[in-house]
């Protein structure tokens, strides 16, 4: 029963970060992710 339990809960937890990653791409919010970590990158070599 324990490893159902155990089982039950990582599908739940699995669904909530799928729902969440499609919710963020809906939304257009990898583009600003996207933008900023190319900014830090660029700031870090010196660049930008």
């Amino acid at each position: 029963m324990k490893k159902r339990k155990l089982w039950v809960v990582r599908c739940a937890v699995l669904l909530a970060a799928v729902l969440c990653i499609g919710i963020g791409v809906i939304r257009g919010e990898h583009k600003d992710v996207e933008k900023k970590a190319t900014n830090i990158c660029l700031q870090c070599i010196g660049i930008g």
